[in-house]
């Protein structure tokens, strides 16, 4: 288990720098210039030529890329253009709020799906089955750009038992986002769950256990939902990348302080050091989410070696 997690880790190192490298390439492709962004339109052609100086913009683009990896490797995640604060102060600030809104949406997901999958997978093609899929078809088919607002109306607006954005809160300012995001995910997390455990309840090692006098909840629990999870991991940490994407829409739809808006603002801004780094910190937390996972294979069936 140790050599397999080192091995891992150090496997980290070229898909980082590989993120790293199209982050800077992407990033500069982008139409505008960070000088004539800081300066104003209306400024001399000579004042954005000494902002560009002293950002460092006028060099090579080779020359640009050899200093954005040298300060990385020392840690470094630069400055901000918009703000001249260093770009790690900032995401250190706004990283928990977008951790904390898609660890909320999974609650709701894993909340919602796990009781509605295997109910519907125990009652196949019952009337249960039907509404649990129907249920998901309309999970996956709405989108959070207009169910997120349709929530504010609802739960803010007509009826003011959550609040309508910010993080000022607690867990009322989370409630509305996280359900947000984690409805659309619970959708396709039933349907996996529904599809996982029927397949395991097929199997000849619960005839078994139902015939040796096990009852079949007591079958269902103890054997075929821990054999059923295998999927179903891979399914989370998959989607926890797509909440950690899709929380850039819904962090601007209930103003949360996350590292989505920050983004979007950065991105506006022409803010390459900023936006550099936060999609830098959200693909090394997808990157660690899913080493996670493969962890949990082996913890979750002991017939699964990590060499």
């Amino acid at each position: 288990m140790a050599q397999y997690i080192i091995r891992r880790l150090l496997q980290l190192i070229p898909i980082t720098l590989g993120i790293m490298t199209l982050i800077f390439s992407l990033i500069h492709m982008i139409p505008g210039d960070p000088a004539v962004q800081i300066a104003g339109e209306g400024a001399r052609p000579e004042d954005v030529l000494a902002i560009r100086k002293a950002l460092g913009l006028d060099q090579p683009l080779w020359s640009q890329y050899v200093h954005y990896l040298g300060r990385l490797a020392h840690g470094d995640l630069g400055v901000s253009f918009r703000t001249s604060t260093p770009v790690a102060q900032e995401i250190m600030h706004r990283y928990p709020a977008t951790m904390e809104l898609a660890f909320g949406a999974m609650f709701v997901a894993i909340l919602v799906a796990f009781p509605l999958g295997m109910i519907s997978a125990i009652y196949r093609n019952s009337w249960i089955d039907n509404v649990a899929r129907f249920f998901a078809l309309i999970g996956v088919s709405m989108p959070s750009f207009w169910f997120g607002p349709l929530l504010i109306i609802a739960f803010a607006i007509n009826h003011t038992w959550f609040p309508v954005s910010g993080r000022d809160e607690g867990l009322r300012s989370l409630v509305l986002p996280a359900v947000t995001m984690g409805l659309a995910l619970s959708a396709i997390l039933t349907r996996m769950i529904r599809v996982s455990v029927a397949e395991e309840l097929n199997q000849l090692y619960m005839t078994t256990a139902i015939a040796k006098g096990v009852t079949r909840v007591k079958a269902i629990f103890r054997h075929a939902l821990k054999n059923a999870l295998i999927p179903v991991i891979t399914v989370l940490a998959l989607q926890f990348g797509s909440l950690l994407t899709g929380a850039i829409i819904t962090e601007q739809i209930f103003s949360w302080p996350g590292l989505g808006r920050l983004l979007i603002t950065s991105i506006n801004t022409r803010d390459y050091p900023q936006v550099q780094a936060s999609i830098l910190v959200i693909a090394v937390t997808y990157i660690l989410v899913n080493f996670i996972s493969d962890l949990l294979y082996a913890a979750v069936d002991p017939r699964i070696k990590l060499e």
